[in-house]
């Protein structure tokens, strides 16, 4: 086996892959000069995969199972890998989203060690009645611990009006009853059907070499066979829920989100469409924009307005959030400046303004270990390479921008969610 080269003369950027024998994708990303190393494995299954198909039969599992079997990974019937980090130093985390779940360490010396402990964790399934049971307490903490974040709540919330059948609208962790439900049963059966090497991707980025890696992957990886899990959708009307959800919690300011939600597609934007968006979110709503001033002229915004696009399998909307002493104006002049932005459109001074912003970004995301590890995976569960982006920001037009707009942004299918202080 030997690893394939993926160069970006533009960028002056080059990483190396490899579909090993096992099954397992394995990305390195070598960064001359950086000292420390960032690697990690995901599997494309997140806390919407609460409904799919495997071996031929139809299986439900309770919301929040992802975020369980996430947890319960680490135990092995050899002890806990956290304990094993330990000694080689390294510092190690996991996370579990709406569509994947990431299993992480970064370390500057002891690396073969350490990436070892990380395909052991992945491919060494414990799960007893007993050691499930024990977790119950410690998730159902968590849980009450989101259940009392602003920032979570506020987020929440607004999916629970843009969705009425997506599991988006279900919290990733899911409830103290749901989780309840957890058996060693169910969490064999997921790990069976989605954590196949198969179903994975490996990323290792930082100071070392593709050679390094692919040792410590021929000494430790199993062959696996693939499975053929596939997840199912409810179906998801265009149109949101409700338009206004409100929520009290101890906060100092009033916390908003605004959610403009879009048709529901299974399949993921292209990287010129996401490229398009950003672009168009830059000049719409950026730091440098029209909207930001005004927002900020009015003191309606602080530095905590931002903008994101999300997106996953069978979801797709343009986020922007904040803290605001008055939510409600607030977000009556945002819909106004869409209305007007769907009017004139994008501007061609402001499209190559954001044009350049979002180059900057792109560039500079490739000088941080967990950005590009970030990117290589989704890039992966998504078809997506981590160097079309800079191609595309190359020779997009603001026509292209503009058309994007007309699919983006409805005014009429959107949603506002506040976080208010306590009366």
């Amino acid at each position: 086996m030997s690893f394939t080269k993926i160069e970006n003369r533009r960028l002056g950027e080059e990483y190396f892959e490899l579909q090993h024998s096992s099954g397992l994708k394995i990305i390195v990303y070598p960064k001359k000069g950086f000292n420390s190393i960032y690697a990690s494995i995901a599997t494309k299954f997140g806390s919407v995969y609460s409904r799919f198909t495997c071996g031929g039969k139809e299986i439900c599992v309770p919301d929040g199972t992802a975020h369980y079997l996430e947890h319960k990974l680490f135990e092995s019937e050899d002890g806990d890998a956290f304990s094993k980090y330990a000694k080689t130093g390294a510092s190690a985390n996991a996370y579990t989203s709406f569509d994947q779940t990431c299993y992480l360490f970064s370390c500057t010396d002891r690396f073969s060690e350490s990436l070892g402990i990380l395909i052991d964790l992945i491919q060494s399934p414990y799960f007893t009645e007993e050691t499930v049971a024990k977790e119950q307490g410690i998730i159902s903490q968590e849980i009450k611990m989101y259940e009392d974040s602003p920032d979570w709540r506020v987020m929440m919330n607004l999916f629970q009006s843009m969705y009425h059948n997506h599991p988006i609208n279900i919290d990733i962790a899911g409830t103290v009853e749901t989780i309840a439900k957890i058996t060693p049963e169910i969490l064999y059966e997921c790990y069976n059907s989605y954590y196949n090497l198969h179903n994975m991707v490996m990323t290792v980025v930082g100071g070392v070499t593709p050679e390094e890696v692919l040792k410590v992957a021929d000494e430790k990886l199993r062959p696996s066979e693939k499975t053929d899990a596939q997840v199912i959708f409810p179906d998801e009307p265009y149109k949101v829920v409700r338009n206004y959800t409100e929520q009290q919690l101890p906060v100092a300011v009033p916390m908003f989100e605004i959610g403009f939600k879009e048709v529901c597609n299974t399949e993921f934007a292209s990287t010129r469409e996401l490229i398009c968006t950003s672009i168009l979110m830059n000049a719409f709503a950026g730091e440098s924009s029209s909207l930001y001033r005004l927002l900020t002229d009015e003191k309606l915004i602080n530095s905590t307005f931002g903008h994101e696009y999300l997106e996953g399998p069978g979801y797709r909307a343009v986020l922007l959030s904040g803290e605001s002493r008055d939510p409600a104006l607030a977000a009556e002049m945002i819909n106004d400046a869409v209305k007007a932005l769907h009017k004139n459109g994008i501007s061609k001074e402001d499209f190559e303004r954001a044009r350049r912003v979002v180059y900057g970004r792109t560039v500079a995301g490739l000088d941080n270990n967990r950005s590009i590890a970030a990117e290589l995976i989704n890039g992966e569960f998504t078809g997506r390479s981590i160097f079309e982006s800079a191609e595309a920001l190359a020779d997009v037009t603001v026509e292209d921008v503009n058309a994007q707009l007309e699919k983006e942004l409805d005014a009429d299918n959107s949603c506002l969610s506040v976080i208010k202080a306590i009366d």
